[in-house]
């Protein structure tokens, strides 16, 4: 009944920028309820924090993207986005937007979010 779906992932050279789109739809409770984050899983490697945001302007973003990444939202239509610039070859992985409640400490962490979209791939060329 939930579902996620990004979009927006490419084939990028390093240095060059991309958005990524989320929508979420059959959320059982209001959107603006929810944080909205986004991870990414690389090839052999655990599905990492990339960023998130909290209702209405909190973001919380991976040391790793800080100053590259920005990670925004649209409650009305139900989307999260993640502007991403300065892409170096390590960003490459599938990346996955995802919802849940979780408290500030756990922000960063998987086992925190509950609904999750299918992933959409960003490789980064050198």
């Amino acid at each position: 009944q939930v579902q996620l779906v990004e979009s927006g992932g490419e084939l990028v050279q390093a240095g060059g920028s991309l958005r990524l789109s989320c929508v979420a739809s059959g959320l059982p409770s209001s959107t603006n309820s929810y944080t909205m984050a986004w991870f990414r899983q690389a090839p052999g490697k655990e599905r990492e924090f990339v960023a998130a945001i909290r209702n209405p302007t909190n973001t919380y973003y991976a040391t790793s993207v800080k100053g590259r990444f920005a990670i925004s939202r649209d409650n009305a239509q139900n989307m999260v986005y993640l502007q991403m610039n300065s892409l170096k070859f390590e960003d490459t992985a599938v990346y996955y937007c995802t919802v849940g409640r979780p408290i500030v400490s756990s922000i960063t962490s998987v086992d925190a979010y509950y609904h999750w979209g299918q992933g959409t791939q960003v490789t980064v060329s050198s």
